[in-house]
Formats: C-alpha cells, sequence, structure tokens
C-alpha cells in the first residue's frame, strides 16, 4: 500500500461510521443462504488463497455461513504445540507487527510511535508498573490467517475485562499513522496465572470484528462507549485451567492479540523480529525459572 493510499484509508476511517460497517458486516456474515455464504467462502478463499487442505471440515459445503468458515477448525495435526517445558508459544497465526521490552509504563505501537501501558489494560499504574522491564509481543491477524487463539503457556483464566472503545483497523498502515491505536480500539484483557507467574493476553477489537468469543463468555459484541466491564467468569461452568495450545477464544473477523509477562519471567519475545510470520504452537519465548 503507497504512503498516499495509506494517508486516505487512514483518513476514511476517522470519518466513515466503523461501527455501523461492522454491524452490516456481522450480519452479512452469518446469512445461511447457500447461495449467498457459498459465494463469500469461494471468492474469499479465492482472494487470499487460503490452504484448505488444512481446514477441518469441507468447504463450503460443511459450513453454515461465511463466519463459521472465518472461525474455522484446523485439521488435526496441522499445527503441532511446542513441547519444551519452558516454551511460549504463539497464541495465533499472524505477524509480529511489534515486540520488545516494556519501558516503564510505555509499549510501541509501531516506530516511533508508544502508548500508555496502563491505559492499554484499563487498569491502575501502580498494578500496570508490575510488568514494567518485562516483555511484549504483538502479533496481527490478516484476513487469511487462522482466527482462533490459543493458550501461549499452561495455566489458569485469573481474570477478564473488556474495555469499549472504536474500530479502527489494526493492518499495518493503520498502525504506522494513528498514534494510540490501541487505546482507542475495543479489547478483551485476560489475565493468566502460570507455574511462572503472572501474563497477560489481550484481544484487539478492529474494523469489520463483529464480536469477540471465549468459551467462559458469551459473544462479546463492540461498545462504542461506557465503563470498564468485570467479566463473571464464575457464571461459566467450565474449567478456567488449560494447558499450552487450549483455546482461548476466536475472533468473529480480523485483528490483534497482545502478550505480556512481568520483569524476569520470560526471555525471546523482545527478539522477535518487525514482519516475523508465527504460526499457532510455535515457540515465540521461554519462561524463566525460579532459582
Amino acid at each position: 500500500m503507497s504512503n498516499i493510499i495509506a494517508t486516505i484509508f487512514v483518513f476514511l476511517q476517522r470519518i466513515l461510521p466503523k461501527s455501523l460497517i461492522t454491524a452490516a458486516v456481522y450480519r452479512i456474515a452469518r446469512i445461511q443462504s447457500c447461495v449467498i455464504k457459498d459465494f463469500l467462502i469461494r471468492n474469499f478463499v479465492r482472494l487470499y488463497k487460503v490452504d484448505l487442505d488444512e481446514v477441518k471440515l469441507s468447504v463450503p459445503d460443511d459450513f453454515a455461513s461465511f463466519n463459521a468458515f472465518f472461525i474455522r477448525e484446523l485439521a488435526e495435526g496441522s499445527r503441532q504445540v511446542a513441547s519444551a517445558h519452558d516454551a511460549i508459544v504463539s497464541p495465533v497465526d499472524g505477524t509480529v507487527s511489534a515486540a520488545g521490552r516494556i519501558e516503564n509504563d510505555s509499549l510501541v505501537q509501531a516506530k516511533g510511535i508508544h502508548y500508555s501501558l496502563a491505559d492499554f489494560l484499563a487498569i491502575e499504574t501502580h498494578i500496570a508498573k508490575d510488568f514494567s522491564g518485562g516483555e511484549f509481543a504483538t502479533i496481527y491477524l490478516a484476513p487469511y490467517n487462522y482466527h482462533r487463539v490459543h493458550a501461549p503457556l499452561a495455566g489458569r483464566l485469573q481474570s477478564m475485562h473488556y474495555v469499549p472503545g472504536k474500530l479502527f483497523s489494526v493492518n499495518a498502515a493503520t498502525v504506522a499513522r494513528l498514534p494510540g491505536l490501541f487505546l482507542q480500539n475495543e479489547r478483551l484483557v485476560c489475565h493468566i496465572d502460570t507455574s511462572s507467574g503472572p501474563a497477560i493476553l489481550v484481544f484487539v477489537g478492529a474494523m469489520n470484528v463483529g464480536s469477540i468469543s471465549t468459551p467462559w463468555t458469551d459473544e462479546i459484541r463492540p461498545k462504542k462507549s461506557g465503563i470498564v466491564e468485570s467479566i463473571d467468569l464464575a457464571a461459566s461452568p467450565l474449567s478456567r485451567s488449560f494447558k499450552k495450545g487450549d483455546p482461548l477464544g476466536w475472533f468473529n473477523m480480523g485483528s490483534t492479540v497482545v502478550l505480556l509477562f512481568p520483569p524476569g519471567k520470560s526471555e525471546g519475545l523482545k527478539d522477535l523480529s518487525h514482519g516475523q510470520l508465527v504460526s499457532v504452537g510455535q515457540q515465540i519465548g521461554a519462561v524463566i525459572s525460579a532459582q
């Protein structure tokens, strides 16, 4: 995408009714008419060159809607989860858009652009300080990527809260040109307890992301405004414990995941390269065992 086109694209996002567009996409993606959903699926596969060999079900016949295809499961054996006990694995298929060390209360959005960790997580500053000096990785899911999110480590979901916000695109052009993007978009913050300490995984919503789903919640639909909402995990009968590589949720359409560790608990994430492709289960770092 050229600089001029990218600048126009970002400008249009500022003025277009993003929530209305997302609501329309939400409805279209759930149409169950075979003629319409098969047309959408076949053309999407052709446009994005989706590898059908790794899809669990038959395409398009076994999918009730385009959204059902978008959140498709993979065929058994399509992804291998790194078996090393200390391995931190990628929670998604995608592209590393940023990675590094958390400096004080600051995360890198793109070259020359930073944002506040406390504001991003919508938590008290003194709690965010526990992650100062730690590592983070931001991974972008393009439309063609597999869109389920998996556990980077074995652990237990401690808490979860939803932060309402806008729905800007999170593609590379917008990330590089819109300061504070991740502070503006909606997000679902997951606090995880692991054997090596706490970790945080954040689902970041975006334009055309009709909703975010997890095994412990109903479908979470976008809200333009409101207060930060704590999710009542006790309302779910499902265990909150999971193994490395187990599913944590999925995006109904594409977006971004941010993974964070406190200081002295991980290594390797900061060494990930901008533009690096990663896949579910691939080792992207390692936990540092307590001495």
